[in-house]
């Protein structure tokens, strides 16, 4: 029987946790959480990528760039991610979220869904606008600056920067691996990840 079981015999609970990479349109949050996945695998941990691309074409499909409509498609990917950690599962969600109230929400939801506070790591990917519009491989910046795109992000839609980041990286500095293992490093401290 599992009480009777000697303590090395007994199993090993994981708690679970959210990475939330947070920041403008093409900072790189999609590419650090990649290098992310590949440093959680090299440890046996199994864990679930939200990427906010990806979840507009499934789980968000038929919304569009309205504070509202954006706001409902955090509080999704938010839900799924508390749910994620209530199990405890792992997971790392990399979208935009530009509005501090939206993130406030999630980070109160994945907590509760972990049993108490700690759960929840908000990063922010603070790259520079500039870099950002140089990176942007679908050309999104560069149609909002024509006026063929509205709502933009960074452009003419506001990025509330994070006052309760847990991490602050700067994506055009260094690489997304060594970006990657900052938060892996964070992980250990706060004694989510052994």
């Amino acid at each position: 029987m599992l009480n009777n079981a000697m303590p090395s015999q007994r199993l090993v609970s994981r708690s679970g946790f959210c990475i939330w990479l947070t920041g403008l349109p093409s900072a790189g949050k999609s590419t650090i959480a990649g290098a992310l996945v590949q440093l959680l695998k090299e440890r046996n941990r199994t864990l679930t990528l939200l990427d906010g691309d990806v979840v507009r074409t499934h789980l968000s499909a038929g919304l569009g760039f309205n504070r509202q409509d954006r706001d409902i498609n955090i509080a999704r990917i938010g839900f799924v991610a508390s749910e994620i950690v209530r199990h405890q599962g792992a997971v790392i969600c990399a979208v935009v979220s530009p509005y501090d109230a939206a993130r406030k929400l999630v980070r109160c939801m994945v907590d509760k869904a972990g049993g108490d506070r700690g759960h929840f790591v908000l990063v922010h990917v603070c790259t520079p606008l500039e870099i950002c519009e140089e990176r942007d491989v679908k050309g999104l910046y560069a149609k909002a600056r024509s006026g063929s795109l509205h709502g933009m992000t960074g452009v003419d839609d506001p990025y509330e920067p994070p006052d309760d980041a847990d991490l602050t990286l700067d994506g055009s500095a260094g690489t997304p691996e060594a970006s990657a293992q900052l938060i892996l490093d964070a992980l250990c401290r706060s004694g989510l990840l052994g």
